[in-house]
């Protein structure tokens, strides 16, 4: 059964806030009933008041008259409403408690009344006036909320249904504020979301603990009810609302639980505002990111492998870079197009979903000529390819973005962005992101292709100008290495040389002009150049390092710009097995005699080649047979990890090991050292000693007659028999002639210690035959053409014609006069030619 009719005090009704009093009058306008709220509200007992005068006993003296009125007309029919003011007197209750006078104001409101004899009275009810202000007010409030409020207010009864809602809500789901009332929450959701916020509603109701921003998502109305709705209907996006919902707990003035107050936003234009705030926030810490990590490398694989770890997965689920093939071969002009896209080749994949498709790195391939790929290359236009179009997606990718390669007005290549199954689609947002990743990406893939283009001709280039093969020298055994730095480095000007000199002698130079790049590869080609017209002249080591100074100093030409360069030049004789050394500003030489730890030669060490005005030293080191002499540049002993210092002490210990052969010299030493780190080139040079031995080296002093003609032909004519070359005993017989007959007619002859004048011939044996006539004379002999008038002048054109080669140079008493003879069998021989002996002289 429901609640009894009768109840002492109806709970939750409008009296637990205000007391209402009454009390009636008679038709002489006295009391005649006095209620006990009236008792307790004005606070004067029934004794005091019954049958007295109303006016007399209730209103103050100075209103007597004007009420006096209000009552007469009362009694005659008439209603009145106003205000009583009222003092209630101070009182002890029962319980000892004193409670002080209070003064009060009652509204009253005062009706005729008719008694069952017919007569007339009066009827009034007194409220508490201050507590009817309140109850207005709290009305007034509450008219506000459901009339005027901005913001959905709903009321659920204890059953969970809406009780009451309010215009903003009703104008939001359409139909006037009291067809809402009765329904529940799943005849606006869908049933999760109303599942959802029912068990929200029976938690509040049971628990009291409030619900704050709590967000529902549900269908918009079926008819937009404002401007800006209709907007977002045509844009699309009404297709639901969201919503952030408040829900608490309302009770009457006794605590009873009367149901759920609901506030309720609609936040659907602020979560988007939001989401695509923190859409761009996100981009633009992408971009950022692109910016910070794509393009620290001069690699342009490493700059294709960059934009990936910078988009997978921030950005998509799969990406790869393609770039065309013609390009990276150094073809500069556009790539061609026949019946499909032009060749690629993929430089870099990444993926963060396992059993990506993807074609391997490294390989080419061709897009077709109608496909979204082939069309993004053509047009330079980003193209978004759903799934499934591509045969090779193996059925994995949701959609992907073509975006070209740009780089000014040229399209390197094409980057493809995929999203996995499942995921969202790119949209134009995401389609201008990935068109500014890639364009950030193909300005450092383009300058890194192309300093790979300057690094390989640099390369080339230098590689061009260092010695083709292994070289060879007299008396020597000779390995050596040249490794380019890697290509995030440009190539440097390191450079070395083996040069054959007469007399069987070398010179073995090692350089490194400062700087890098293409004009330092040109700057050391010069060098080297230069270097070796200088040894040809035959000049001392000091000498030939005075004139590269010069022309180190005039390499910049009308740009004024000065090359630096250090360089190390060694002259080895192989007869007397010394090396003359001069250095200039490099390091110094290693040596490594038998059973001895390596040294670091004490050789001065002079001012870097351009630098100008400084003399340079030479020093000459004697050095054994198997002996090891070693030049290298400092990219072999110094880099970031180490020191110069440490560097070169790791390149003694590595020299120090066990004898060994010179190739695996080599490798030992860039084994050992750390030489992979690519920071610079590096040249290593090593030579082991192998001087002629004695019984290949024939040296006689002739004295200044010309007896010493006859003398030098037989001194020659057995050497040669004992060296089992008598295919060349005649023309060294009438070679060595000529060259002695000079001596005697032009030169002076050389004076041994100071003695009578003499004259020095010289026979070397070696892979080819070398005669050597040394005189006192300083002036160099000149080859001319003889008139027919003349008798001499002919002798030195007779040398050019029968010798392999020949030539002078100077030495500390005088000069040299040499030939060269091809020995039988390594090369056709130069035969003596009647004829042409005839048109000689």
């Amino acid at each position: 059964m429901g609640a009894p009719f009768w109840q002492s005090s109806p709970p939750g009704s409008i009296y637990d806030h205000i007391q209402v009093a009454s009390f009636a009058l008679d038709a002489d306008g006295r009391i005649e009933q006095w209620s006990a709220r009236a008792e307790e509200l004005l606070g004067i007992p029934a004794a005091e008041v019954l049958g007295r005068d109303a006016v007399l006993a209730l209103v103050p003296e100075e209103q007597r008259a004007d009420v006096g009125e209000k009552v007469a007309e009362i009694l005659d029919g008439r209603e009145w409403t106003g205000l009583l003011p009222y003092r209630r007197p101070a009182v002890t209750d029962a319980a000892g408690a004193e409670h002080p006078a209070v003064d009060g104001i009652a509204e009253l409101y005062v009706m005729p009344t008719t008694g069952a004899d017919g007569a007339r009275g009066a009827l009034c009810v007194a409220v508490d006036a201050y507590a009817l202000r309140r109850i207005e007010t709290d009305l007034a409030a509450s008219q506000a909320v459901f009339g005027q409020a901005p913001m959905g207010f709903l009321l659920f009864g204890t059953d969970l249904r809406l009780v009451r809602v309010n215009e903003r809500f009703a104008a939001a789901f359409g139909g006037t504020v009291a067809s809402h009332s009765g329904r529940a929450p799943r005849d606006y959701l869908p049933r999760p979301e109303a599942e959802r916020v029912t068990a929200a509603l029976k938690q509040v109701l049971d628990t009291g603990e409030p619900v704050t921003d709590m967000q529902i998502l549900g269908p918009a109305p079926e008819e937009p009810q404002s401007a800006a709705r209709a907007a977002d209907a045509r844009e699309g996006q009404v297709g639901s609302l969201r919503w952030s919902i408040s829900l608490y707990r309302v009770h009457s003035s006794t605590g009873r639980p009367m149901g759920v107050a609901a506030i309720a936003a609609d936040i659907t234009r602020r979560r988007r505002a939001e989401s695509e705030a923190a859409s761009t926030r996100r981009n633009l810490a992408l971009l950022n990111e692109a910016g910070a990590r794509i393009g620290n490398s001069l690699d342009l694989e490493t700059t294709a492998r960059e934009l990936l770890g910078v988009t997978v997965p921030q950005f998509c689920d799969m990406a790869c870079v393609d770039v065309y093939q013609s390009l990276l071969d150094g073809d500069e002009g556009r790539p061609g197009i026949a019946d499909g896209s032009a060749e690629l080749r993929r430089v870099a994949f990444a993926s963060a979903v396992s059993d990506a498709p993807g074609t391997a790195v490294g390989s080419t391939h061709r897009f077709p000529f109608h496909s979204p790929y082939a069309a993004a290359l053509r047009t330079a236009q980003v193209r978004r390819v759903p799934g499934g179009t591509d045969d090779g997606d193996g059925g994995l990718v949701q959609t992907t973005l073509a975006v070209p390669l740009v780089a000014g007005d040229t399209v390197v290549g094409l980057v493809q962005f995929s999203r996995a199954r499942g995921s969202e689609d790119f949209g134009e947002r995401d389609a201008a992101l990935g068109e500014q990743l890639a364009a950030r990406a193909a300005v450092c893939i383009d300058n890194a292709r192309l300093y790979r283009r300057e690094h390989s001709r640099a390369l080339i280039l230098q590689r061009s100008l260092l010695p083709p093969g292994d070289p060879e020298a007299a008396g020597l055994d000779i390995a050596c290495r040249y490794l380019p730095g890697n290509t995030a480095t440009e190539v440097g000007g390191d450079w070395f040389d083996v040069i054959e000199l007469p007399g069987h002698r070398t010179a073995l130079i090692v350089g490194d002009v400062m700087g890098r790049g293409l004009r330092a590869a040109v700057a050391m080609g010069e060098l080297r150049t230069a270097v070796r017209t200088l040894a040809m002249l035959d000049l001392e080591p000091a000498e030939v390092l005075a004139a590269l100074d010069e022309i180190a100093a005039g390499l910049g030409g009308v740009s004024a710009e000065v090359y630096l360069a250090t360089c190390v030049y060694v002259v080895y004789d192989a007869v007397t097995r010394r090396c003359t050394i001069a250095n200039a500003g490099h390091l110094p030489p290693v040596v490594v005699e038998p059973d001895e730890p390596p040294l670091l030669l004490e050789v001065p060490t002079g001012m870097p080649l351009g630098v100008g005005g400084e003399p340079f030293e030479e020093v000459d080191v004697e050095l054994p047979d198997g002996a090891l002499l070693a030049l290298y540049t400092d990219g072999l002993v110094e880099s970031r990890d180490h020191g110069l210092a440490e560097g070169l002490e790791e390149l003694r210990k590595a020299l120090s090991a066990p004898a060994q052969q010179l190739e695996d010299v080599c490798d030992h030493v860039l084994d050992t050292l750390y030489t992979r780190h690519g920071e610079d080139d590096i040249a290593l040079l090593t030579a082991r000693i192998r001087g002629l031995p004695a019984d290949t080296v024939g040296d006689w002093r002739l004295p200044a007659e010309p007896r010493s003609v006859a003398l030098a032909r037989e001194h020659a004519r057995t050497q040669l028999a004992a060296w089992q070359l008598e295919p060349l005993i005649d023309t060294t017989e009438l070679l060595v002639s000529e060259l002695v007959t000079n001596a005697l007619r032009h030169g002076e002859g050389g004076r041994s210690g100071g003695g009578e004048p003499e004259i020095r011939l010289r026979l070397l044996l070696d892979r080819t035959l070398v005669c050597e006539v040394w005189d006192s004379n300083l002036v160099q002999p000149r080859r001319r053409r003889a008139r027919d008038t003349d008798e001499g002048g002919r002798g030195l054109q007779l040398v050019s014609m029968l010798s392999k080669n020949w030539g002078s140079r100077r030495t500390h008493r005088g000069k040299t006069v040499w030939f060269e003879l091809a020995l039988p069998g390594t090369e056709p021989q130069k035969e003596l030619d009647a004829e042409a002996l005839l048109a000689a002289f």
